[in-house]
């Protein structure tokens, strides 16, 4: 059985740090690119960062370039996002999810990041 679990997410002032995990179970970890995506309130669901299955090329949403960092680490699992200089905008359900080939097949259910002014 498949398993996508965030974690990390909570209330943060602007400008302020979190950083966000993800474990993963149930499938072949490092032969799927991971991916970090949002949705806030209204809005539609955005990518955020994604990085290759061995970690050697990572991409960011303009929005977020310079002030967050995707990783991961094969040996355990895991995906992480730091997120720093934290903004309003950013607040929004933060979903690691995972890619074969040419889709993300593989979800988490998400955790919260709200920013407050």
């Amino acid at each position: 059985q498949v398993q996508l679990a965030e974690s990390g997410g909570g209330l943060v002032q602007t400008g302020g740090s979190l950083k966000l995990s993800c474990t993963a179970s149930g499938y072949t970890f490092n032969n799927y690119i991971m991916g970090w995506f949002r949705q806030a309130p209204q809005k539609e669901r955005e990518f955020v960062a994604s990085i290759t299955t061995t970690g050697n090329f990572t991409f960011y949403a303009d929005s977020v370039k310079g002030r967050f960092h995707i990783s991961r680490d094969n040996a355990r699992n895991t995906v992480d996002l730091q997120m720093n200089n934290l903004q309003p905008e950013d607040s929004a359900l933060y979903y690691c999810a995972a890619k074969w080939r040419t889709r993300y097949d593989y979800w988490g259910q998400g955790t919260q990041v709200t920013v407050s002014s």
